[in-house]
């Protein structure tokens, strides 16, 4: 289906009858149903993994609230805090006024992290920090703020082997 027609129908816009596919819509909808449990997605590139997690916003109790997708790979590491968590007018050269970060934007609903596996292990370890306690800090600022938001990661690596390689986060 098209990225469209899963953001107009979710999980109904999804045709397939194989085993395989009917166990991972079973899946779906029983991760619609918890809308607090974070979720990792795998499997190769051009699979429709983003599509999955659309379909499982869509299905959820946050349907109504903002789906956030990013690129992980894509964000510049010296940018990295500042995009996820967001940052304070004057927090650094160019910083000429406060910005949220993707966590912010996201609140209340889901946040997609696509090509998990690309985030740096630092940027990782911040991440779970927001998830275990649901507050963000801002770059230059002296406090947190709280989120409420369901992330959806995905990925097209073997995580297990970056993990053995020291390159991935087994928590």
């Amino acid at each position: 289906i098209s990225a469209r027609e899963a953001t107009r129908w979710g999980i109904e816009g999804f045709i397939g009858r194989s085993k395989t596919m009917q166990a991972i819509l079973a899946e779906v909808q029983l991760l619609q149903e918890h809308a607090k449990t974070s979720v990792l997605i795998t499997g190769e590139s051009g699979t429709g993994k983003e599509l999955i997690a659309r379909a499982i916003h869509l299905g959820s109790a946050r349907r109504d609230e903002a789906f956030v997708a990013i690129n992980c790979a894509a964000i510049p590491s010296e940018l990295g805090e500042s995009v996820l968590f967001g940052h304070a007018k004057g927090a650094f050269t160019g910083a000429t006024s406060a910005r949220p970060g993707y966590f912010e934007m996201a609140n209340g609903g889901t946040l997609f992290m696509d090509e998990i596996g690309e985030m740096p292990l630092v940027m990782q370890a911040k991440i779970l920090r927001v998830l275990e306690d649901g507050n963000v800090w801002r770059v230059g600022e002296e406090r947190s703020r709280p989120v409420d938001v369901r992330i959806v990661a995905a990925t097209n690596v073997e995580l297990k082997d970056r993990i053995a390689r020291g390159e991935f986060r087994a928590d």
